[in-house]
């Protein structure tokens, strides 16, 4: 029987801010090969991502947060505002069952959006980043066609980030963007990244073309995968 998802009273929350809405998943790769250095790296940039977003009065109102992690697949925090975000510690364990995190997070941002829908709320393009480490323990091949489903619908904007010994071909398969590989641990450096990539959508209206500061270079904290 598919899960369900608790619902809070969406009119309450939308009557006090009416603002339109820019949802994000963060789809976070916590199996046992993250452990030590790399899952501590993590939590580092998912505070000062938190902490980013905090400062910034219109994200605040606009950028809405959810986490959902795996190894095993666990929602960490339903869509929350970003003022009210906060994230917690993870632990390293488990596989990677990929496939079926990415199809939790579908199911979220679909419930998501027609409490917006309901509402009268208008939305960004909804963005699923992903950040993994390996390959995937399940099959995927679903949540690859409902990944390009979704972009061709434009419906969801999929963005995938390979860390150290990731499988980037699987990557590649799943996202009609060309992945990412992390620099390093370069955690910190790709949230601040993140966090100022949805200040700068928040900051447009629903529907512009926001161009983005290029991860890859130099400076970025990414590489070409």
């Amino acid at each position: 029987m598919p899960e369900t998802f608790e619902q809070v009273p969406f009119s309450a929350e939308f009557a006090d801010n009416p603002e339109p809405r820019c949802p994000c998943v963060l789809l976070l790769d916590t199996s046992a090969s993250m452990s030590g250095e790399p899952i501590t790296e993590l939590d580092a940039g998912l505070a000062l991502f938190a902490q980013e977003l905090k400062a910034d009065p219109l994200a605040v109102k606009r950028v809405e947060i959810a986490v959902v992690s795996f190894g095993p697949v666990r929602v960490d925090c339903n869509f929350t505002s970003a003022r009210q975000f906060e994230p917690g510690p993870h632990t390293a364990s488990g596989s990677t069952p990929l496939g079926e995190a990415i199809m939790r997070s579908i199911e979220l941002l679909k419930a998501r959006k027609s409490a917006y829908r309901d509402n009268g709320v208008s939305l960004y393009r909804p963005w699923i980043f992903l950040i993994t480490d390996g390959a995937p323990t399940d099959p995927w091949e679903d949540a690859a066609r409902a990944i390009r489903e979704g972009e061709d619908k434009k419906e969801l904007m999929f963005y995938a980030v390979g860390v150290q010994n990731a499988e980037m071909g699987v990557l590649r398969q799943l996202s009609v963007r060309e992945p990412l590989k992390l620099r390093g641990l370069a955690f910190r450096e790709l949230f601040r990244w993140l966090s100022s990539s949805l200040r700068s959508v928040s900051r447009s209206q629903p529907g512009d073309l926001v161009p983005l500061e290029p991860p890859v270079g130099p400076k970025g904290w990414a590489v070409a995968g």
